[in-house]
């Protein structure tokens, strides 16, 4: 379901050229080329885990401009509703990913088929031109699990989202929020709760789950003991997730899913930071603490 190559490494890579935007599914829209013609190719390669590119859109005049588009369609072939998470990659004439762009589509359900259009974006000034658009990622979550989109309230009045991470010299750090978004005071206490789940969605062995940063790396703030914070509706709390990706002896993990309960008891949700962690087999967790107080890998030093 995913790219055997870990995901972070070449995400950072992709967003030194730019940033990574998010769309919904929607009507087709074809690029015009020079003269008013249509530039559009029609794609018939095979599937990756139910998402197919169907038309690439390449402005003839200028095909490093904004207009470079793909059309896609994502099928769900489960028995549950989902809800995608694709990447795509724009690429150069060599193969090489020129940009990307995350779109979420969903929820998508079993047997039926969604379709959209992804835009390249605007390219920074001497990036080479784009001659193609291919699925890089893909990873499907269970509608109930989903993360709430932006705007969008749980039931629980708890959202809980994560970012991109934040990579340092082969440092990983994921960070969570926490945000109240309902209409009463919310009492957290304690660190959020994880289990790591295979590209099947299963669960995996042979990881240690630790309550700080267990040696893994100094990170201010990581350690701090749990506090007991009350979030007013609209406040946040934040945790992380810290690993290092050293492969050494043995087969190096990759964690596509990861499903996180605020607090004993809450609603799971299923985000997808890929945590591609090596051979360390240790994961660090810190406490929530308020949101002001999170810190990332920036300033991180060996332990």
């Amino acid at each position: 379901m995913r790219r055997t190559a870990p995901l972070l490494p070449a995400l950072a890579a992709a967003l030194l050229l730019t940033a990574c935007g998010s769309e919904r599914p929607g009507a087709h829209d074809a690029g015009v080329g020079a003269g008013g013609a249509t530039p559009q190719t029609a794609v018939s390669g095979p599937a990756v885990d139910g998402v197919r590119i169907t038309s690439v859109t390449i402005p003839s005049a200028s095909p490093a401009a904004s207009g470079v588009s793909a059309a896609y369609e994502v099928t769900n072939s489960g028995a549950e509703e989902l809800t995608y998470t694709v990447i795509f990659d724009f690429t150069a004439s060599g193969g090489g990913a020129v940009t990307h762009q995350k779109v979420t589509v969903g929820p998508v359900g079993p047997g039926r088929t969604t379709r959209g259009t992804v835009r390249a974006g605007s390219l920074p000034p001497g990036a080479p031109s784009v001659t193609g658009v291919k699925v890089a990622e893909v990873t499907a979550v269970p509608v109930a699990e989903a993360p709430a989109a932006p705007g969008v309230c749980p039931p629980s009045g708890i959202r809980v989202t994560a970012d991109d991470g934040d990579a340092a010299m082969g440092l990983r750090v994921v960070g969570l929020t926490l945000e109240n978004c309902g209409e009463r005071d919310r009492t957290v206490r304690g660190y959020p709760q994880v289990t790591l789940l295979d590209e099947d969605r299963q669960p995996v062995d042979g990881v240690r789950i630790l309550r700080g940063s267990g040696g893994i790396a100094t990170v201010t703030g990581f350690d701090d003991a749990p506090r007991t914070l009350t979030l007013r509706p609209g406040e946040r709390a934040s945790a992380g997730l810290m690993w290092r990706n050293t492969t050494g002896f043995g087969t190096a993990v990759d964690i596509p899913y990861v499903r996180v309960r605020a607090t004993p008891g809450a609603a799971p949700v299923l985000i997808t930071p890929h945590l591609d962690l090596g051979t360390t087999g240790r994961l660090g967790v810190s406490a929530w603490r308020a949101a002001a107080q999170q810190q990332g890998a920036h300033g991180a030093g060996a332990p």
